[in-house]
């Protein structure tokens, strides 16, 4: 597995953005070893991180290089080289090769695997239609995989028209069973209820567009509405979007929570009314299917799949850094408190229907009919998933 996901070496364990473990232990579940290369940092993984739970997972720890500095382009272009001899090397140790893009790894991943002659696949993780500002390197990779040279399934988030037939509409979770049915049984929101709760979930990025979700909440004080919001993530502007609450003179209806473990994140979904997440581009948000599951109404940009999602009245959607917009669709939620439940309770039948297991089990599907061979569970031991290929 080609994986540009920073992992983070600690205490004995390998810890990785939650979400991302989540999936990856659905690989795990399916074939008997997962190798992934990918960057490795030695230190104190962040609070959203989680430990890798399985054994037959292990890391082939590769550079970490790229950023914006021109400095850091040089680096990484210098680096090139031993990029390529490295993952090389561990394709050629593979039985099958999967690619996870867009990032820097996952452009020299589709470029090299096919030269292998093994069974591949690749995932897409990010929003798979065009959009303004998409770096030139993601379209690039989406090029390469849409091409005839990568000839593989690649599972991208929701159906477009004009696909190639190799790409397969695909779908994520992070949400087992047993977490669905929490969401089942938490107590609807309120809506009528003051202060409206609303709630951020995410990287804090400027692609997120929080700032916006502030100036709007800034516009709704000085309405005289009752709005209260919770920031759950953390990120590279933090710091800016606290000095911003401050001078927008809205600190006091603010709450930055940081990073934090999935497990917190699903009682912050409990005590809120709306999730907001209207950012730049979307693939899958994963924070909008948790949302909608646990009965909020979902506040979402007309980006990737954000609009197949909350379609038919299962949400409200926004264009992105339009402030004026992002404020009109948090006074609807206030405005018409029995909309906005029956809104909830259509978003939550849909998004009841996607779990792990589900994930898991088309996965196999796709994987069995795309190489041809069978992947079968062989048995459980204390939680620690073993797989066979047959």
């Amino acid at each position: 597995m080609v994986s540009h996901v920073p992992h983070y070496e600690f205490e004995g364990q390998i810890f990785a953005y939650g979400p991302y473990t989540r999936e990856l232990e659905i690989w795990a579940e399916l074939f008997p070893e997962v190798m992934i290369t990918a960057p490795l940092r030695r230190e104190a993984p962040p609070g959203d991180a989680i430990a890798v739970r399985h054994r037959n997972i292990r890391l082939d720890p590769q550079w970490e290089t790229g950023g914006d500095r021109l400095l850091s382009k040089v680096i990484q272009l210098a680096a090139l080289p031993i990029h390529v001899w490295r993952l090389s090397c561990a394709m050629r140790q593979a039985d099958a090769i999967q690619v996870r893009c867009p990032g820097n790894l996952g452009l020299l991943g589709c470029l090299l695997a096919p030269g292998f002659r093994k069974p591949r696949v690749a995932k897409y993780a990010g929003q798979w239609t065009a959009y303004d500002g998409e770096p030139r390197t993601w379209r690039l990779q989406k090029a390469v995989l849409g091409s005839r040279w990568w000839r593989a399934p690649v599972l991208i988030y929701g159906e477009w028209p004009n696909q190639p037939r190799h790409v397969v509409p695909s779908f994520s979770s992070v949400m087992d069973r047993s977490q669905m049915a929490r969401a089942r049984a938490a107590a609807p929101p309120v809506f009528a209820k003051r202060p409206l709760e609303a709630l951020f979930v995410g990287r804090l990025s400027a692609a997120k567009n929080v700032d916006c979700l502030l100036r709007a909440l800034a516009l709704l004080k000085a309405e005289g509405r009752s709005l209260r919001l919770r920031i759950v993530g953390g990120g590279p502007v933090r710091s800016e979007l606290e000095a911003l609450a401050t001078s927008l003179k809205v600190a006091d209806r603010v709450v930055f929570e940081g990073a934090v473990a999935q497990s917190r994140v699903f009682d912050f979904y409990e005590q809120a009314h709306v999730l907001v997440l209207a950012s730049q581009t979307e693939g899958w948000p994963k924070a909008i299917a948790e949302g909608m599951a646990f009965g909020l109404v979902c506040i979402g940009s007309r980006r990737g799949l954000v609009p197949q999602m909350l379609g038919a009245g299962h949400g409200l959607l926004v264009e992105p850094g339009d402030v004026g917009e992002l404020a009109e669709a948090l006074r609807q939620v206030d405005q018409d408190p029995g909309e906005a439940s029956r809104m909830a309770a259509r978003a939550a039948s849909w998004a009841r229907e996607f779990t792990l297991e589900g994930f898991r089990e088309a996965l196999r599907k796709t994987l069995e009919s795309a190489w041809g061979t069978t992947l079968r569970r062989t048995h459980q031991l204390q939680g620690t998933s073993r797989q066979a290929l047959g």
